[in-house]
């Protein structure tokens, strides 16, 4: 049997108990009095929107978790770049590398079963928060690189990290799968207790990203912010809107990230006097870190190819710290490219929500499953996201990411530095339908966005 088959036909029979459950209630439930006719009603609608999240779950679960399990074909005559990271595949060395960093990827999906987010009864996001979901990761790949050592991996990804890579190969090591298996657990037994301390931020970081109202980071949260830019539980964001968002928790995060800040470029401009004044504390003091989230239209209904030179520069700098993307309707999560493919990562996979009160497991916020999809079906309408530890690091990158910009075609760059800050203050806070973008050199034009994919719309 087909194993992607298979999962399809787990997932969906797994949501139809779910739905069945809820089938029984409806049955079984006795009359109320007379008397509590109109509490019967809310509950009636309380259940009926229930079930409809229940629904909605149990279709994405369907339609994107046999998707999960297909494998993206990689070749080995082409290098794999990720996150400034570059991967030989036909090392089988370089395979396992590329293997063990994308599968230590913070994967933030659709979740079900968390309480009800803000101004509604919606217990899923399921079908809505994607754009949300991948805002998350471009956060949480942050907050790795502001908080874990360089080069850190998942000690876990170890156990789970497989050919998952559609790759014609035969590996031959000398060992017997039991001599394997033994060298495999003495590997881990020390490698337990050499990775406890970064294992512990790695689960505070998750924690901070919880399906509950007290995660800084979380679903809840992000809803909460959104309402100041007009959106509530249920619509649909788009990256320019999901980059303002996460600016201002960090902002309101100063208590857990004291030397973090987020700064959000106005009409595809990065003033640097407005980065400096965030960044720059009274000496003795160093810099604080910032991230920095720039939200770009790549063309008009679809991406100019003028820009994927650029795209892919970017990707390939360490300072990147990937794309709110996806494609039309879809929206998905950058992380690289291999030849003429996007690297990503996808939030359509709904799962149940994860109490991490507890010593919770971690697999389901770690995907092993590389995918790939062409540039030419990238949506215009995106958010990029960079890092920068500190002040040598943010000169370094405004070189860097300069040329990048500047690669495709001069006339035509998908944003600019300005030395100077922005004119309007206010500017930095609600955006618009209408998503600034360079035109000319010297000149900006505007696009409506209020038909496009600016606003990725899902069922």
């Amino acid at each position: 049997m087909n194993p992607s088959t298979s999962c399809a036909q787990f997932v969906g029979q797994s949501a139809a108990d779910d739905l069945m459950d809820d089938w029984v209630f409806f049955s079984t439930e006795s009359a109320p009095s007379q008397g509590l006719e109109e509490s019967r009603d809310d509950q009636e609608v309380e259940d009926t929107g229930r079930f409809k999240d229940k629904l909605v779950s149990a279709w994405n679960s369907v339609k994107y978790g046999w998707t999960l399990k297909q494998k993206s074909k990689f070749s080995k005559r082409s290098p794999v770049f990720m996150l400034g990271k570059s991967y030989e595949l036909k090392d089988e060395g370089e395979q396992q590398h590329f293997r063990r960093c994308f599968a230590s990827l913070l994967w933030f999906t659709y979740r079900r079963g968390f309480r009800p987010l803000p101004g509604s009864s919606l217990t899923t996001d399921s079908g809505w928060g994607c754009v949300l979901r991948s805002s998350q990761m471009l956060l949480a790949q942050g907050l790795l690189l502001h908080l874990m050592p360089p080069g850190w991996t998942w000690s876990g990804n170890k156990r789970v990290v497989k050919d998952d890579m559609d790759l014609i190969h035969s590996v031959n090591d000398g060992f017997s799968s039991s001599e394997r298996e033994s060298k495999r657990s003495r590997h881990l037994s020390w490698g337990s207790i050499l990775d406890r301390p970064t294992e512990g931020t790695h689960r505070r970081i998750l924690r901070w990203f919880a399906d509950n109202p007290t995660a800084p980071f979380g679903i809840h949260r992000l809803v909460e912010l959104g309402k100041s830019s007009g959106k509530k539980a249920g619509d649909w964001y788009g990256p320019s809107i999901a980059a303002h968002i996460l600016r201002k928790a960090v902002e309101a995060s100063v208590v857990d990230l004291p030397n973090l800040v987020a700064y959000v470029a106005q009409d595809c401009t990065i003033y640097l006097q407005d980065v400096r004044k965030l960044c720059e504390r009274p000496l003795p003091q160093h810099w604080k870190s910032v991230l920095i989230l720039v939200p770009v239209r790549l063309g008009g209904q679809d991406l100019n190819p003028s820009y994927i030179t650029s795209v892919k520069k970017l990707l390939m700098l360490e300072c990147c710290i990937g794309i709110i993307g996806g494609k039309p309707k879809h929206s998905l999560f950058f992380v690289g490219f291999q030849d003429d493919h996007l690297l990503y990562l996808d939030p359509h996979y709904c799962q149940p929500t994860v109490d991490v009160t507890k010593n919770f497991p971690l697999e389901s916020f770690h995907c092993k499953n590389p995918r790939k999809m062409p540039f030419s079906r990238m949506d215009p309408s995106c958010t990029i996201g960079f890092y920068a530890k500190g002040q040598m690091e943010f000169e370094s990158l405004c070189t860097s990411v300069n040329e990048a910009v500047s690669a495709s075609a001069e006339t035509y760059p998908m944003f600019i530095f300005e030395e100077g800050k922005t004119r309007e203050e206010a500017r930095a806070n609600t955006p618009t339908h209408s998503v600034t973008f360079l035109q000319r050199k010297t000149q900006l034009g505007r696009v409506d966005t209020s038909n496009s994919m600016d606003e990725f719309v899902l069922l």
